[in-house]
């Protein structure tokens, strides 16, 4: 029998969501390598990264101009755009479209007050951001997607600005409705970050900037990067590009300044993106604590130790419910391995073949299921709230 997540068991719930790097793959590169050990098995880029970090390697630095290029400078330059006339990557960008929805839908039967989830996501890509305003463009669903940053010329990222609400009056402000929202929080970093003293700037414009890499670097990395991805590749045929050091140097110290999560042990180099990354941890850790919390994972393989083990200790909330949705049989095993012992997670695969985005929106988490329409046809009923006192100039959370 195929295992699905009903919203019906979901939607009145403390609901959270965990995406990892599967929900964009199609757009972006994973980071999975072919290149193989001396077992027969494919390196991962955190397992070799380690391995030339320990040995002093000199491929080390190639290692992250290749993940650079082909990871992260692809998710700077998205937009979607750039998707258009790509059957594999439409698809893609359909899929967080209709994931969006679904999860507005289970918002908007919510009481008045009550309509905010948690989207917590380790992708630096902007797929979530984008697509929410291509969805606000068409005019027909009002909600926020909450990025915790507040400003106008510069927009500043605050953990704070996640526990507001954004509230509706009537005429005569006689009562007040939340509008649905959504809470994205980029535990990893994202490319649309950046550092400014002791803050963090939130910029979606900056897919004009120069990327680390100009094109007479990228030619001399092809054949590196070419044996990284060659199944029948092994490291002793992994040549080293032709770069000085003071090239690679150079390279390191600007890719070291980016706002994201660093592959090797997934750690920030930067003392205040670490800081941001340990207070989102923080706040994961309590949105798991309450009572009557649900989290749902999708795309993510719990490579993030920090993650995995704040999960577990979670799991001793005798009313969290953790759905681990698992792209293959194979996965499945790991993980409840992973989770034995624990009664409140449930691992899902399908039954017959990859869960892929399509087959989670359309299997695993739709709103087509028969076991919802008696729960969710009915509207919340929007009885009038008493208007919330004033804090700080905006209405209370």
């Amino acid at each position: 029998m195929q295992e699905t997540i009903s919203p019906s068991d979901v939607y009145d719930k403390d609901l959270n969501f965990l995406f990892g790097a599967g929900a964009s793959s199609g757009l972006f590169p994973t980071l999975a390598l072919q290149i193989r050990n001396e077992q027969g098995m494919p390196w991962t880029l955190e397992e070799l990264a380690t391995h030339f970090e320990a040995t002093g390697d000199q491929r080390y630095v190639p290692l992250f101009m290749h993940y650079y290029n082909t990871c992260i400078r692809p998710a700077q330059v998205f937009n979607v755009e750039s998707a258009a006339g790509d059957e594999t990557r439409e698809k893609v960008v359909a899929n967080y479209r209709t994931f969006m929805k679904t999860v507005l839908q289970i918002l908007q039967r919510r009481k008045a007050l009550e309509r905010r989830c948690n989207l917590f996501t380790t992708n630096y890509d902007g797929c979530f951001p984008l697509i929410a305003d291509e969805i606000l463009r068409e005019g027909n669903i009002d909600f926020l997607l909450n990025d915790g940053a507040r400003g106008f010329r510069r927009r500043y990222l605050q953990a704070r600005n996640f526990n507001t609400y954004l509230c509706q009056t009537g005429v005569f402000e006689r009562h007040q409705t939340s509008v649905p929202q959504i809470n994205l929080v980029h535990v990893h970093g994202s490319v649309y970050w950046e550092k400014d003293s002791a803050n963090i700037v939130v910029d979606y414009d900056r897919q004009s900037s120069a990327g680390l890499l100009d094109q007479d670097a990228q030619n001399r990395l092809a054949a590196f990067s070419a044996s990284l991805t060659n199944p029948q590749a092994t490291l002793a045929q992994l040549a080293p590009p032709e770069f000085s050091q003071l090239e690679l140097d150079t390279f390191m110290a600007e890719y070291q300044s980016l706002p994201i999560v660093n592959p090797t042990k997934w750690k920030f180099h930067e003392t205040v993106f670490e800081e941001h990354y340990y207070q989102m941890l923080r706040m994961l850790s309590y949105e798991l604590e309450k009572p009557n919390a649900v989290l749902i994972t999708f795309g993510f393989s719990f490579a993030d130790e920090h993650i995995l083990n704040l999960v577990k200790r979670s799991l001793s909330n005798p009313h969290l419910q953790v759905y681990v949705c698992c792209f293959s049989k194979r996965s499945k095993d790991k993980l409840q391995a992973e989770f034995g012992g624990f009664r409140n997670v449930r691992c899902l695969a399908l039954d017959d073949g990859s869960m892929d985005f399509t087959a989670f929106n359309e299997q695993v988490f739709s709103l087509d299921a028969p076991s919802v329409v008696e729960v969710l046809l009915p509207a919340a009923n929007d009885a009038v709230a008493p208007v919330a006192p004033l804090v700080n100039g905006g209405p209370a959370a």
